[in-house]
């Protein structure tokens, strides 16, 4: 079974996910459920059912947290060779060669990428055409809104 690569920043983000889920999560909706099972008949109380539906939710969740975060390999991108190459972990400046538009992403691990914060998955698109080449590299990416062609800027590791 091969480990997925995870940012030591994106294992801690999801380290006080789990925290979060199994102690404050967790307990409130058992409570929730509680008292709904208080009110009485469950086949027609929401509330019970609602309760029911967000603790499956956050046990899905925890369940899913527990297993990758133990079969994840943590990449420290500190340490990584600073040899200008875009690599697993690296924050890449690109500059879009047809509007002249300026984009940050960081490479990251699928379950940690949200393009809202400038993470973008290792399996992305832009993520696979930017490995391996170097500042100065100008690549061609197919993107779901067509193709665009971006120059790497700078390549950073923190």
């Amino acid at each position: 079974m091969t480990r997925k690569p995870l940012t030591l920043k994106g294992a801690e983000r999801l380290r006080l996910e789990l925290r979060r889920l199994k102690t404050e999560d967790r307990p409130r909706v058992i409570q929730a459920i509680a008292e709904a099972r208080a009110h009485g008949d469950l086949s027609e109380n929401a509330e019970y059912h609602a309760a029911r539906e967000q603790q499956s939710f956050i046990e899905g969740r925890i369940k899913l947290l527990d297993h990758e975060l133990s079969h994840c390999e943590i990449i420290d991108v500190s340490r990584l060779p600073q040899g200008g190459r875009v690599v697993f972990g690296a924050t890449v400046h690109l500059e879009d060669q047809d509007d002249g538009s300026e984009v940050v992403f960081q490479i990251v691990g699928e379950l940690e990428a949200d393009v809202r914060l400038g993470l973008i998955s290792i399996t992305s698109p832009i993520a696979r055409a930017l490995v391996g080449k170097s500042e100065g590299d100008v690549v061609d990416v197919v993107v779901p809104s067509g193709s665009r062609s971006l120059e790497i800027v700078t390549v950073r590791y923190t």
